[in-house]
């Protein structure tokens, strides 16, 4: 094992996103650090995603093909489960298909995250791709709990400068799953990504995880990744089902609040449901002028999709 480089496994999934993975995998293939692997995970496209990223990348990558879209949780579990067979791994960084990386950006994850035992989990500064033509504005800069906001977890940074105060390494409470990166202790301590949370909020939950395990979470300013922002999330919304995404959302919402958090705090923002729903309902109609599917959409929640208790 290279000491001064371990080697780090990225998992990139891929569902019928086929010229976004390919810009992706562009940008990996400039990277600087020597010492890294490439997975390939693609949750059951429906088109030749698969043959064209053999072609096109050879041995560069290695593809898992999913016979079923396993979700963003469970896919990154298949790729780092199959990645755990080889014992040098030391890292796994998770990065989303729609990002595009800096050069040097795994050297500096990798110099962080070795600076001290404690760390478990590092994440990147996130631009946005395109801003209104800007790729300076910042997406993520580490994220924050608030339990007793209307939302409870927040954004460091969203849709600002990339000012001085996003320019130092800091303990945050927990980072992107777009880019995250993962010592192999922490997956050997308290396992993989939590798969009921389909697409959504598994980030946040493994690193609230994490941290009562007494790893540290860490945002790397250095490390510089653009993120297309939405396109994952509007892709799965065109699908037939248009309204599971946001419902999907929501229901993992909750379960996070339910899974880390105590009872007041939960019955707090479960009295807050109502006016979400209000304000996304209202947003809904202006948007997509679909009474009936919003309909559909609460009498699906209101069966009871919030009583798992799990």
């Amino acid at each position: 094992m290279d000491m001064n480089h371990p080697k780090v496994s990225i998992i990139v999934l891929n569902w019928n996103g086929l010229d976004d993975t390919v810009e992706c995998l562009d940008s990996l293939r400039k990277i600087t650090y020597p010492n890294y692997e490439v997975i390939v995970v693609d949750n059951a496209s429906q088109g030749n995603d698969v043959e064209i990223l053999r072609s096109k990348f050879g041995d560069y990558i290695q593809i898992i093909e999913n016979d079923k879209n396993s979700g963003f949780a469970e896919g990154n579990n298949i790729g780092m489960r199959s990645a755990l067979k080889k014992s040098n791994v030391a890292y796994f960084l998770l990065l989303n298909n729609d990002t595009v990386v800096g050069p040097d950006f795994l050297d500096e994850l990798v110099k962080v995250s070795e600076s001290e035992a404690e760390i478990g989990i590092v994440g990147p500064k996130i631009y946005y791709h395109n801003f209104q033509g800007r790729k300076n504005v910042i997406w993520f800069a580490g994220g924050t709990i608030m339990k007793w906001r209307r939302w409870i977890y927040h954004g460091i940074g969203w849709n600002d400068d990339d000012l001085p105060q996003y320019q130092n390494t800091a303990n945050v409470h927990w980072v992107s799953g777009a880019a995250m990166m993962l010592k192999r202790s922490v997956i050997e301590r308290i396992s993989y990504l939590d798969s009921r949370y389909f697409f959504g909020n598994e980030d946040v939950d493994y690193c609230l995880r994490a941290r009562k395990h007494g790893f540290k979470i860490v945002y790397a300013p250095t490390a510089k990744v653009w993120h297309k922002v939405g396109m994952s999330r509007e892709k799965v919304e065109a699908t037939k089902n248009r309204l599971e995404p946001s419902f999907v959302n929501l229901y993992s919402y909750y379960r996070l609040i339910r899974k880390n958090f105590s009872f007041p705090i939960y019955v707090y923002h479960l009295g807050l449901l109502p006016a979400i729903l209000f304000q996304w309902g209202i947003s809904y109609l202006v948007k997509r002028r679909d009474r009936e599917t919003l309909i559909k959409f609460l009498k699906s929640l209101l069966r009871g999709q919030l009583r798992d208790k799990n």
